[in-house]
């Protein structure tokens, strides 16, 4: 299961934005710029090309481990993650939203460092779901109302297809975490995201699973 408290506890902030923003090409970088970390067993991560693009291969068994990208990311100048992803595994009709069914075939996570104060740090996950419909959101198993789960692929999609999503990082922010009343109040706490993980775990099931995740980008539309 991936832990989301230890990912809070774990951040540190490093600062570098852009207005137009390749996260981490994997053309050109590959993984250098992701840190491992390991849970319950190891995903394998590995980037290769795979059905006419570019693309980080996870293969879970029985594991849960992440990537995990600390880059700050202003979204006053780019609120659109874009992003690719492919499943070639479904997993059991889990209850996702206990401990344990936290398990996903892919889920990719921007985070609000809170600092020392963890508890303000503020997670959306966007998720391939097993058994939730696309568009459902509900707290985070582990975290509680700290982390978000929005299932943006759900039961009946398909495996063995590229889909490519785009999401208002901070609309989606101001929407799950609360309006603070005034334009200055929503870019004082949400301007900013802090890390970007990406993680295929299967440990609570026991199963196994194989995805691709393309480059993630953020763009101002």
């Amino acid at each position: 299961m991936f832990r989301c408290v230890v990912l809070v506890l774990a951040v540190v902030l490093s600062l570098s934005a852009f207005a137009s923003n390749n996260v981490s090409s994997l053309q050109d970088n590959g993984l250098k710029d992701w840190e491992h970390e390991v849970f319950s067993r190891e995903t394998q991560y590995r980037v290769l090309q795979y059905k006419n693009r570019i693309a980080i291969q996870a293969k879970s068994d029985n594991s849960a481990s992440g990537l995990l990208l600390r880059t700050q990311i202003d979204l006053l100048a780019t609120p659109f993650i874009n992003w690719s992803w492919l499943s070639e595994s479904k997993l059991p009709l889990l209850d996702e939203q206990s401990k344990r069914g936290d398990d996903y075939v892919a889920r990719i996570y921007v985070l609000i460092d809170g600092g020392l104060l963890f508890w303000n740090t503020q997670c959306l996950s966007y998720v391939w779901s097993s058994r939730q419909d696309k568009g459902r959101v509900w707290n985070n198993a582990f975290a509680g109302a700290n982390v978000k789960m929005l299932s943006i692929r759900g039961r009946d999609d398909l495996i063995s297809q590229w889909y490519s999503e785009k999401r208002n990082v901070y609309d989606d922010l101001i929407k799950y975490f609360g309006d603070k009343g005034s334009a200055q109040a929503n870019l004082q706490a949400y301007r900013y995201i802090d890390v970007i993980a990406i993680m295929t775990d299967t440990d609570n099931s026991g199963s196994k699973a194989e995805s691709y995740y393309g480059d993630i980008i953020f763009t101002a539309n």
